[in-house]
């Protein structure tokens, strides 16, 4: 089958960011056709005059429409689009040179239905971005889960890169009106319908995040409120794992309450934790600032998202309460 590519970008209030992803498109390497399709979701700061600057030098579309949430906007963008495989990022996303040709490459030396690819640190990220990134995909920290070699089999893509057949949206649906998870539960869904994915690992993006402190906690704290909703709709997919962080930050108030009345023995215990981070960091970034402002992202993103488990798993779990009635911010309402 001759794949025709169909990059699905939703964009909200970001019109900054639509730039400098669409700059990155006009320096993609290959002679690979495709088309983009941007959907603005009902942004009162739109993305039309910047989309419009790239209309002779990209083969772009563009569609407003009403707010209804991200996974919403890339159902609507599919619909849109003309090829036969869609790749979906996010408009804080840009893309190295190589992208196109590493997709094509994969997909054809072994074909799935969806894929999903990294995301790293570009050279011109602020410390704090750069920070959070490491944070985000170290194996420390998130098990690599975001783009580790060995989790190809039954890998999850996430949606600021994923790539989605046709064939795999409409037998779908697409995403759901879940967020965040929107994107680990249509993973779920295509496994349960008989569709393959994999990382593709050299397919990797820019992922800029404009984030502060307070935001990167909302974030996380909504991931883990998310997972035990989606180990209810998919009790096989449950793992010991996703109980880490919260044990992680349990854990540490235990330890700082014992350290209070003499105990310091685990207080060494998550130090080294901490001071391997450093050196991991360090070694990876060789930046000292970054790698100091590694130790609070990892504890923002371990009591986010440890406490927004806790609380879930309580709330879905244990009082058997609807998601979408209790967690209403977690779910966006079609009009």
């Amino acid at each position: 089958m001759q794949l025709q590519y169909s990059f699905i970008i939703p964009v909200y209030n970001r019109p900054n960011e639509i730039q400098e992803l669409l700059e990155s498109f006009e320096a993609l390497q290959g002679d690979i056709s495709y088309e983009i399709v941007i959907v603005e979701d009902g942004s009162s700061e739109t993305s039309k005059q910047v989309v419009d600057s790239f209309s002779k030098s990209l083969n772009i579309s563009y569609y407003f429409k009403e707010n209804s949430g991200p996974g919403d906007s890339r159902n609507y963008g599919m619909q849109k689009a003309k090829g036969n495989y869609f790749i979906i990022l996010d408009s804080d996303c840009i893309l190295p040179k190589t992208y196109l040709v590493e997709v094509k490459k994969s997909l054809e030396k072994e074909y799935v239905d969806c894929f999903g690819g990294p995301d790293a640190a570009h050279d011109s990220f602020s410390n704090l971005q750069k920070a959070i990134n490491f944070s985000m995909t170290s194996f420390i920290t998130t098990g690599g889960i975001r783009g580790k070699k060995s989790s190809i089999d039954k890998f999850q893509p996430r949606s600021f890169n994923m790539g989605l057949s046709k064939k795999a949206f409409e037998a779908s649906k697409g995403f759901g009106q879940i967020h965040p998870g929107e994107d680990p539960d249509l993973s779920i869904r295509l496994w349960n319908l008989g569709f393959k994915t994999k990382l593709i690992p050299e397919a990797f993006v820019y992922h800029k995040r404009r984030i502060s402190w307070s935001n990167f906690f909302k974030q996380v704290n909504k991931f883990g409120m998310v997972r035990p909703i989606l180990n209810k709709w998919h009790p096989s997919t449950k793992k010991i794992t996703y109980w880490f962080p919260t044990l992680f930050t349990l854990g540490l108030i235990v330890t700082v309450v014992l350290a209070v009345v003499g105990f310091n023995w685990l207080l060494i215990v998550y130090g080294f934790y901490f001071v391997l981070a450093f050196i991991l960091a360090l070694i990876k970034t060789k930046n000292i600032i970054v790698s100091i402002l590694v130790i609070p992202a990892i504890l923002i993103q371990f009591f986010g998202y440890g406490i927004g488990f806790l609380k879930s798993t309580f709330a879905v779990s244990f009082l058997n309460k609807d998601p979408e009635t209790h967690f209403p911010k977690l779910f966006f309402k079609l009009k």
